[in-house]
């Protein structure tokens, strides 16, 4: 059983987690616009997906991460993030997916 100070925690990461979803998507949403040209939902779900998350951390707290920054820092804060941390990644394993359906 989790102490008050450990479900507050537990809870806290969560709520960070799912604001950092939310600037997530919407960065994702942006950047397959901005280099696909259209709405691709395929790439946008591979690039979101807790599969591909668990490349950089827990899901969970890679999402809360997003969240804290934006919330402490705003969202081209948060932007920034993504961009550094997550994009070379996903761009890495989609090339590698590329080079496997050929």
């Amino acid at each position: 059983m989790l102490s008050a100070t450990q479900a507050a925690a537990e809870e806290r990461l969560r709520q960070d987690a799912w604001i950092g979803d939310a600037v997530l998507e919407l960065y994702v949403r942006r950047w397959v616009l901005e280099h696909v040209g259209r709405v691709d939902a395929e790439m946008k779900r591979r690039f979101t997906c807790n599969q591909f998350l668990t490349g950089v951390g827990a899901p969970t707290k890679v999402e809360a991460r997003i969240g804290v920054i934006y919330q402490e820092q705003g969202l081209e804060a948060a932007f920034s993030h993504i961009r550094t941390e997550l994009e070379p990644l996903f761009l890495k394993q989609e090339k590698k997916g590329l080079s496997g359906k050929k």
